[in-house]
């Protein structure tokens, strides 16, 4: 909620912050947002085969998937990072389509949600359901958000980077 109340009350600069190897800013925030989502379904992926929801295979996980799920969790927040300070500095929190309006919402939201799972993650003693619960709604989140910005742009403006 913090993050959607200082999007609305800040003046957005319109400037572009960086752009790393990329030909402008919206590209970049495209491109990361989709390495986002790629690293966010592996996370899925690992935390199904960690937790023994993969079908009836047997196969325990290995012990170092632990380490590679934590990892690519850490990886995948701190490349949202650039794209959601841009989105924050430069824009601001905005409704003017009901897409933009959405992206914004729910972008707030995305950060809400993945602060809960890792509190859930910290504290022992947590309901069986709450992490599934807390992570599928995560990356529905990130879903919608990258459906409604890097997904929409690549469908109407360009795959080049």
């Amino acid at each position: 909620m913090a993050l959607g109340v200082y999007g609305r009350v800040h003046d957005p600069t319109g400037r572009t912050l960086y752009t790393l190897f990329f030909t402008d800013t919206i590209r970049l925030k495209a491109w990361l947002g989709t390495g986002c989502l790629v690293l966010a379904s592996g996370q899925i992926f690992s935390a199904l085969w960690l937790y023994g929801r993969l079908g009836r295979s047997g196969r325990p996980a290995p012990v170092w998937l632990g380490d590679v799920h934590r990892l690519t969790g850490t990886l995948t927040f701190a490349l949202s990072l650039p794209v959601a300070y841009h989105c924050l500095w430069a824009l601001g929190y905005q409704t003017s389509t009901a897409r933009v309006a959405i992206h914004s919402l729910l972008g707030c939201a995305l950060y809400g949600a993945f602060a809960a799972k890792v509190l859930a993650v910290r504290r022992p003693h947590q309901p069986a359901w709450a992490l599934p619960v807390l992570g599928a709604l995560t990356f529905t989140l990130l879903v919608i958000v990258w459906w409604t910005s890097a997904l929409w742009f690549f469908q109407n403006v360009t795959w080049a980077m």
